[in-house]
């Protein structure tokens, strides 16, 4: 069988191939049920036990605590931006750490149902153009009244990525964290002690578009705001166990198969190997310093974020002369390496590093650098 095609894709991005086959030998009849998961009843037993499922391996993957709730919704991000204020605001402030293009998003929506106060920027008068770096934590200027503080632990269009959760109680406040954790999750350890809530939607590392995961602590349970609607209530998709309404059956199922491949993940050999999420960080960070290497040692590529805050999933990069972009992507695609292209509103080259993307894709890219650079540099 030929080697596909390397997707680079920002999202809806490229998926493991063990799960596309699986998937594929199940389309018509799953486990002899005599249906394909598309036609089942979401309230049938045949789906309630892949959905248990997919929920055990996913709080067994990323190691979430008891006392916070998993929940499989619809929206996306874009939506939670929304959802968020109307369950968490309380009528309140919020406030937003802005890192890139995502969380100027989620400001500007939740200024719809709550105070959205900007607490740190990295975008000051005088700057370069762009998003380079995360404002250092002792610098936010956190409101002592905030319902919640909001971030966004790596922000897929600008390539940008917290090292670390900040801890919220070392900087002196009280309200809980919510991180938009949609471009990393699942490639790298949660420290669940400083979250509040998560959410992201699964189509860049955890399956396909039309599912979103929010897990959210039990005790921000229950002070929706009356105009939130029902099926955006976290207490009320908890109770009902994310069947309040018609959840995305096909997408909670090709989820649930990518928890089982991404647990199964072994890096490493003897007393050294590790597995799971232990395993897909080390591997994901031999991909991007192999990539972010590459573009430093070059003199035709450059990336503008500082090496501290660099994403290990999002790797945006330009050529320094704009006339190649047409002919990079030309002979990218012959190359067998799809959807480089940056994102519309800031341009450029991006290269996603999501965790079902092999370390030979890299090395694949990094070699068509090179040979690209020898014959136009």
């Amino acid at each position: 069988m030929p080697q596909r095609p390397f997707n680079f894709s920002a999202g809806p991005a490229t998926m493991p191939e063990a799960v596309l086959s699986q998937a594929a030998a199940e389309m018509l009849d799953w486990h002899a049920s005599g249906m394909s998961v598309m036609e089942m009843s979401h309230r049938g037993p045949e789906f309630m036990q892949i959905a248990a499922e997919a929920q055990a391996d996913l709080r067994a993957l990323l190691a979430i605590p008891p006392h916070f709730q998993v929940l499989f919704m619809q929206g996306g991000g874009i939506a939670e931006n929304a959802i968020v204020p109307l369950n968490l605001s309380r009528g309140a402030a919020a406030d937003f750490v802005i890192t890139g293009s995502w969380t100027i998003k989620s400001h500007a929506e939740a200024q719809r149902y709550c105070q959205a106060r900007v607490a740190a920027s990295n975008v000051q008068a005088g700057d370069p153009p762009g998003h380079r770096f995360i404002p250092d934590a002792a610098t936010w200027q956190l409101s002592d009244d905030a319902a919640y503080v909001h971030i966004c632990s790596n922000e897929t269009i600008d390539g940008l990525e917290f090292p670390a959760l900040p801890d919220l109680v070392a900087l002196g406040s009280k309200a809980p964290l919510v991180v938009d954790f949609s471009s990393h999750v699942a490639s790298r350890s949660v420290d669940w002690s400083r979250v509040g809530l998560a959410f992201g939607g699964a189509q860049k590392n955890l399956g396909p578009a039309g599912l979103t995961l929010v897990v959210v602590r039990e005790d921000l349970l229950g002070h929706a705001l009356p105009i939130c609607p029902s099926a955006f209530n976290y207490q009320t998709v908890a109770k009902n166990d994310s069947m309040y309404n018609t959840p995305p059956t096909w997408a909670i199922y090709i989820a649930g198969l990518v928890f089982k491949w991404l647990l199964a993940q072994r890096e490493g050999d003897g007393a050294t190997a590790v597995q799971g999420l232990a395993a897909l960080e080390r591997r994901n960070m031999a991909k991007a310093q192999l990539l972010y290497g590459a573009i430093d040692q070059s003199g035709l590529y450059v990336n503008h974020v500082h090496p501290q805050h660099r994403s290990r999933m999002n790797v945006p990069f330009f050529l320094r002369d704009e006339r190649l972009n047409a002919p990079f992507l030309a002979g990218a695609r012959a190359a067998g390496l799809l959807q480089l292209k940056g994102h519309k509103s800031v341009g450029g080259m991006r290269a996603s590093l999501y965790n079902a993307l092999p370390l030979s894709g890299v090395q694949t890219l990094v070699s068509y650098l090179s040979e690209f650079e020898r014959v136009n540099g």
